[in-house]
């Protein structure tokens, strides 16, 4: 066999080497992409059932919320989304207060919770409804939005917020537009 022709039979070979090599490589890539995306699906899957949290402030005020079901924010690790929402702050020196909700959004560092869409509040014989609270044990304030409706055994009122100091139990009624007055109906 003459000299070129052993050249082009090793250039052959080479071709062939690097060949193989890159569609090994193309599939272990592809492989290894595959796991990534498998271990990603798996990971954005935290779904917890019958979701139980409770906590207690310095005060020894106690928070307790419950929800059918709970999914962890997967950037922000202590934010949990919560569908049918169960709460229920036991204040010292004060009655229970329940709170109900379609959807919440917990934050499990400071206990702060948004209630969301179906929001209903019970505290004594007073009951009041709307679509958004924003509740923080850090603040002690409820603020309660969206269609407001205030009921007690005298009174019906209706506005676009109410925000109640949970320590002192100081309420705060309003429209967000200073034209228009909050209605109040007696029973």
């Amino acid at each position: 066999m003459g000299k070129k022709n052993i050249i082009y039979v090793f250039i052959f070979f080479f071709l062939i080497f690097i060949f193989l090599y890159l569609k090994f490589l193309k599939k272990e890539k592809t492989v290894e992409t595959q796991n990534q995306n498998s271990d990603e699906i798996i990971y954005n899957s935290n779904i917890i059932e019958n979701v139980n949290y409770s906590s207690k402030d310095a005060r020894g005020n106690e928070y307790i919320i419950n929800a059918s079901k709970g999914e962890i924010d997967l950037k922000q690790t202590e934010i949990i989304y919560l569908t049918n929402v169960r709460a229920t702050i036991k204040l010292i020196d004060s009655n229970d207060i329940e709170i109900t909700s379609s959807y919440g959004k917990y934050n499990s560092d400071n206990f702060d919770t948004i209630f969301s869409k179906n929001v209903v509040i019970n505290y004594l014989e007073n009951k009041i409804t709307g679509e958004y609270l924003d509740f923080s044990m850090q603040r002690n304030t409820m603020i309660i939005s969206k269609k407001v409706i205030y009921k007690n055994l005298k009174n019906i009122l209706k506005a676009d917020v109410i925000e109640i100091n949970i320590k002192n139990k100081d309420t705060k009624i309003f429209m967000h537009n200073n034209n228009e007055k909050v209605n109040i109906k007696s029973k």
